[in-house]
C-alpha cells in the first residue's frame, strides 16, 4: 500500500514538474522575444535641456525635453480646508505619433483630484435626458430631507 501511495506522490511530482517547466520555458520565450524587441529601441536618448528647481515653501519647477519628448511641471502650495496645505500641480508633455502628429497633454491636480485634457483623448457623451418618474423622485427627496434624528427619537411599540 505504501509503494502505490508513493507512486502516486511521484506521479503528481512529475506532473506538477513537467507544468513548471513548461511554464518556465514559456516566460523564458516571452522574455526573449521582448529582448529582441527592446533591442530595436532607442535607450541612449539624449536629453537636450533639463530644469529642476525647488523651493523652501514646497513649489518646483521640472522641466526636460529630449528625443522629440517635451515635458514641464510646475508645482505650489496653497491654503486649502481647514488650514490644511494643498500642493498643486501643473504642466503639460508633448511627443510625437507615429504618424509624425504632435500629441499635446495638459495635467492639472490639486485637492479635488487631477483632471487631464488633450485633443487625443476620448471624450465621453453627453448625459441622456432623466426619465420622468427619476425626476419627481428627486424632486420629491429634495422636499423631504432626511431628519436622522427624528428616526432615532422615534420609539415603536
Amino acid at each position: 500500500m505504501t509503494i502505490k501511495v508513493l507512486s502516486k506522490s511521484v506521479s503528481k511530482y512529475r506532473a506538477l514538474y513537467s507544468r513548471t517547466v513548461n511554464m518556465n520555458s514559456a516566460l523564458f520565450v516571452v522574455m526573449l522575444f521582448g529582448a529582441a524587441c527592446a533591442a530595436g529601441l532607442e535607450k541612449d536618448a539624449p536629453i537636450e535641456s533639463q530644469v529642476l528647481e525647488t523651493d523652501i515653501d514646497g513649489g518646483f519647477r521640472n522641466a526636460w525635453s529630449g528625443n522629440g519628448i517635451s515635458v514641464q511641471e510646475l508645482g505650489s502650495v496653497k491654503a486649502g480646508p481647514d488650514n490644511t496645505l494643498v500642493q498643486v500641480i501643473q504642466g503639460e508633455y508633448s511627443y510625437k505619433a507615429p504618424d509624425g502628429s504632435i500629441i499635446k497633454t495638459l495635467v492639472y491636480a490639486d485637492e479635488n483630484g487631477s483632471r487631464v485634457e488633450g485633443a487625443h483623448l476620448p471624450v465621453a457623451p453627453p448625459a441622456p435626458e432623466l426619465p420622468p418618474y427619476i425626476a419627481r423622485a428627486l424632486e420629491w427627496a429634495k422636499a423631504h430631507p432626511y431628519n436622522e434624528e427624528a428616526v432615532l427619537k422615534k420609539t415603536y411599540a
